[in-house]
């Protein structure tokens, strides 16, 4: 009996072992929800910007011909912990993306055909490139060659 219940303990804590990792692969696919193969670009007024966990989201409406107002919300794909490694703070998305603010966003759609993206490029009105993907952060009056 007392090896029955010993197998069964080492059994148990085997499977547990082994069923650890399995959360960790639960993360949503981002190349799954979003088609990355393509670009939008829109420009729009921001409404909100959420700066949270596990990704910040930017909110714009989008006018069109009609004057009706496309709501999009636009997934940035770091998290907050690598955006402020790169130096984009909650302060400074305050600052550079508060409500009413006018935008131009290229993105990757969503695949489901929703107004819902991933961005890769941020331009305020002034053309001065606020944030794009492949580079983290640039600074607001400064050329992307200066870089």
């Amino acid at each position: 009996m007392r090896d029955k219940k010993k197998a069964l303990t080492v059994v148990s804590l085997a499977v547990c072992l082994a069923l650890l990792p399995v959360p960790m692969l639960a993360h949503h696919g981002t190349n799954i929800s979003y088609d990355r193969s393509t670009t939008v670009t829109v420009k729009g007024v921001v409404t909100d910007f959420s700066y949270r966990n596990p990704h910040p989201a930017l909110f714009i409406d989008v006018m069109d011909e009609e004057g009706n107002a496309t709501h999009w919300t636009i997934e940035i794909a770091p998290s907050p912990y690598t955006l402020a490694l790169r130096g984009w703070s909650k302060r400074r998305s305050d600052e550079a993306l508060k409500p009413g603010t006018v935008v131009t966003v290229t993105m990757s759609p969503s695949r489901a055909g929703t107004p819902v993206a991933l961005f890769v490029r941020i331009v305020n009105e002034e053309d001065e490139e606020i944030f794009r993907e492949d580079l983290g952060d640039v600074p607001i009056g400064r050329d992307q060659n200066e870089r």
